[in-house]
């Protein structure tokens, strides 16, 4: 189940929320003013970087 990461464009809060799908019909609303004025962020993670920045290693694959 992927994790995705929001922002609510009325109080600018920013909220993960677990998805069942991704093509998410439903507004998803803020847990912080209720608003269902939401926008779908784009994950850190998805920006191509390596490494989680824990450790020395570029990879967290096993050997």
């Amino acid at each position: 189940m992927p994790i995705y990461e929001f922002k609510c464009t009325k109080c600018g809060e920013e909220f993960e929320k677990i998805c069942f799908s991704s093509g998410m019909e439903e507004a998803v609303p803020c847990p912080e003013c209720k608003s269902k004025k939401t926008r779908k962020l784009m994950s850190a993670f998805a920006g191509g970087k390596s490494g989680c920045g824990s450790c020395a290693s570029t990879s967290c694959a096993p050997s």
